[in-house]
């Protein structure tokens, strides 16, 4: 099988395209023989070693991780709920970048049958976060939220999740004109490029001077320091990503919070083992609502796997709308 490994640190030419035996599942694993892997902005940090969750921590070669739709080919000891051919998804950390992939069982979901495999990576991980950050900010009816890099592959998906929650007023932030009119027909009311300086003021402004209820920041830096002024009485800012640069979280006076706003974090692999019910009842309402299109997952392009190079060139120019999505060679 393909398989594509980085064997130093740097720019996307240290993606390696090699051959590799297709790996055996151990005990408690599952291996799929993948349709469809996404490739994400967390990737790129990874490749270039400035990704800060303390769970990442690789030894050379590194085989990257992503969103993998496909079937299983086979299953460890000790698994008895998932047989050979199911249609699957799951995320991982490392491994995914190859023509099979061996995946933790416990991450292990299924795919409706009739689901194109690129809308399909929407599942494992970014439909999750998006659902799961809502959650933990505990979104209610008509509140109003607004939502960073609005355009990007889990910031569009909760633009759409948040207008189907009720939210009464939704605002999306992304940095081109092309970018803001593709948020705005997702259904955002407003619509706001943070690369310009007044870019809090405007988000004060579309809420009356009153401030927001919920953020869902994936930037990080001072986009979240501004972000906690932007906050209502009772606003909650869930921060899940550092997309801008911001690996350190800029410090927040307790005074700040005594004004009753709330600053907490999301982590994927955190949130499912803390509440798996609500885990999979958000995949499956996100399945039933990608299948009846009432949720659409924008896919910018999809590659042929050993193109991964240019994926995350795409990735990096940050011109991209939605996703990137790879495609193994065996299923060309």
């Amino acid at each position: 099988m393909r398989i594509i490994r980085i064997h130093e640190y740097g720019d996307p030419d240290v993606l390696r395209v090699e051959e590799a035996p297709v790996p055996t599942p151990g005990p408690g694993e599952v291996l799929i023989a993948a349709e469809a892997v996404s490739v994400g902005f967390a990737q790129t940090q990874m490749r270039r070693n400035i990704f800060p969750a303390p769970m990442w921590r690789p030894q050379f070669p590194i085989v990257l991780g992503g969103d993998v739709i496909g079937r299983v080919a086979g299953v460890g000891a000790g698994v008895t709920d998932i047989h050979e051919g199911d249609r699957v998804g799951a995320f991982t950390l490392n491994g995914a970048y190859a023509d099979y992939a061996v995946v933790d069982a416990a991450t292990v979901l299924p795919v409706p049958e009739g689901l194109d495999a690129a809308q399909a990576t929407a599942l494992p991980s970014p439909g999750p976060i998006a659902a799961g950050t809502l959650g933990t900010a505990a979104l209610r009816p008509g509140e109003s939220v607004l939502v960073h890099a609005a355009s990007g592959g889990i910031g569009h998906l909760a633009v759409q999740l948040a207008r189907a929650a009720g939210a009464g007023l939704v605002i999306g932030t992304a940095g081109s004109a092309d970018k803001l009119d593709f948020v705005r027909g997702l259904g955002a009311d407003v619509v706001i490029d943070y690369s310009r300086d007044d870019w809090a003021e405007e988000v004060r402004a579309a809420t009356g001077g009153k401030g927001v209820d919920v953020i869902l920041d994936s930037v990080g830096g001072d986009v979240l320091r501004q972000g906690v002024g932007l906050l209502a009485p009772f606003g909650r800012l869930v921060f899940y990503g550092s997309a801008g640069g911001g690996l350190e979280i800029p410090k927040v006076s307790p005074m700040e919070l005594i004004e009753m706003k709330f600053l907490t974090g999301f982590a994927l692999s955190r949130w499912r083992a803390a509440r798996p019910k609500e885990y999979l009842r958000n995949h499956e309402d996100l399945a039933n609502r990608l299948a009846d299109g009432t949720v659409r997952h924008a896919v910018h392009a999809t590659l042929p796997l050993h193109e991964v190079a240019e994926a995350h060139r795409l990735i990096e120019s940050r011109a991209q709308i939605g996703r990137i999505v790879l495609i193994p060679d065996h299923t060309a």
